[in-house]
């Protein structure tokens, strides 16, 4: 893919030496454009021992432009991994089969990070600390008075994670929890006591003699 990519932008420096050096304001018949109209980029490549020039719109993949006060440049990726970068040494895409990461393309994600398939970028993965202990047992803010209440509790994040923006896990946890159904000092009615029933004195018959 790299090569197909080169031999296009090769056909087209070609086609523009033969176009009398198209966009070049100094151009030799052997190495193509010297220099370039003002808004336009120099891109140089070597091809064994002969050095070819083109002016272009925009930098082919693998380079980014940087305009200087006689002439703007095409300046080549230090990463031979990357396909477009913001300066020589920081990447802002990588090739197939590689992942950003902080400006670098890797093979394989650095640890601490995963990757994602979808922008070919390493993420930082989030390892929350301990939880911490279950919260009291409440209702409505009340610690008593019903039956049933909800008790929490929660785990930090890592200040790096937090900065990176990385997906966490769950970071509370809640539990249905008993609580007191009564508070202290309620008055609780006193229950009914059922009246027992009173037993009739038995009555002993005499029989007649």
């Amino acid at each position: 893919m790299e090569m197909l990519t080169q031999n296009r932008w090769k056909k087209q420096a070609s086609a523009g030496l033969l176009e009398n050096c198209t966009g070049c304001i100094l151009c030799s018949e052997d190495n193509g454009c010297i220099t370039c109209h003002h808004r336009l980029f120099l891109l140089i490549w070597r091809d064994g021992i002969r050095q070819y020039g083109m002016c272009v719109h925009t930098c082919p993949p693998g380079y980014f432009g940087v305009r200087g006060l006689e002439v703007n440049r095409c300046t080549k990726c230090r990463s031979p991994s990357c396909e477009s970068c913001f300066s020589r040494d920081f990447c802002m895409k990588c090739k197939d089969k590689f992942y950003l990461y902080k400006g670098q393309c890797f093979r394989q994600c650095p640890p601490s990070t995963a990757a994602q398939p979808g922008t070919r970028e390493c993420q930082e993965t989030c390892e929350p600390g301990p939880w911490s202990e279950w919260s009291a047992c409440t209702h409505e803010n009340r610690t008593c008075g019903c039956k049933w209440g909800v008790e929490t509790r929660v785990r930090e994040v890592p200040e790096a994670a937090r900065e990176e923006g990385a997906a966490c896990p769950p970071l509370q946890e809640s539990r249905r929890c008993r609580m007191k159904k009564h508070c202290p000092g309620d008055k609780t009615e006193p229950r009914n006591k059922s009246k027992k029933r009173q037993k009739k004195p038995k009555t002993e018959r005499h029989v007649g003699t």
